[in-house]
């Protein structure tokens, strides 16, 4: 997993209450068995008027909106989404950090998150912010008044620094800030025990040989 220590980028503002993930990466879009290639896809039912979308049409060949905000040449590249309330409910498809990150972002901001999505987002590398909603209506005024609009996260201080040097503090678990820290998910953060797993699983079978032959078979 992608370590998240400090990161600046445009934000893009998603000005839209309730995204649900369904919303994020439509069901069609699950059957795929990989892990990977969900960008393209992101937000598929706002983002092009061609519907519905299927796995395997490559993006070149569909019909972007343009009014949609991510089409906008002022938001492209961006990798900070702004968002409102209670943004990635429904229901709890690990495809929606998946599609947010491999488009580009890092880091999502709302008032409100959906708890499933929320826990997604950090076992994906991924940084949501909680910041209150006045915060976060003042963030939407500033993005709309400045093309180019960029905010600095600094994981490791706690604060979203914005253009002219404020800095407003958000919170983070102290277990969820030393996973994204150091790029651990919850694979990696077994495999910080591999050397001991190894020396159990050989005091064992030294133990009882015969667990050799029933796991192979």
């Amino acid at each position: 997993m992608q370590k998240f220590t400090r990161h600046q980028g445009l934000v893009a503002p998603m000005d839209r209450e309730n995204v649900d993930t369904d919303a994020i990466i439509p069901k069609q879009f699950l059957k795929s068995i990989q892990k990977t290639g969900f960008g393209p896809n992101l937000f598929d039912e706002w983002r092009y008027l061609d519907q519905p979308g299927q796995p395997g049409v490559p993006a070149a060949a569909r019909q972007p909106n343009p009014d949609f905000v991510l089409n906008q040449p002022r938001y492209q590249g961006a990798s900070i989404l702004l968002a409102r309330k209670n943004f990635g409910c429904g229901s709890s498809r690990e495809h929606a950090p998946w599609a947010l990150e491999q488009y580009g972002f890092r880091t999502v901001i709302a008032p409100s998150f959906a708890d499933i999505f929320f826990n997604n987002c950090f076992k994906n590398g991924m940084l949501p912010i909680v910041l209150p909603e006045a915060t976060v209506a003042q963030l939407f005024d500033a993005v709309a008044a400045e093309p180019g609009y960029q905010l600095t996260i600094d994981l490791e201080r706690q604060v979203v620094i914005r253009p002219q040097g404020e800095e407003i503090a958000f919170d983070v678990l102290p277990f969820r800030k030393y996973c994204l820290l150091n790029g651990f998910d919850d694979i990696g953060l077994t495999l910080r025990h591999q050397e001991k797993i190894a020396a159990f699983e050989a005091q064992r079978l030294a133990a009882k040989p015969w667990l050799a032959h029933t796991m192979a078979a």
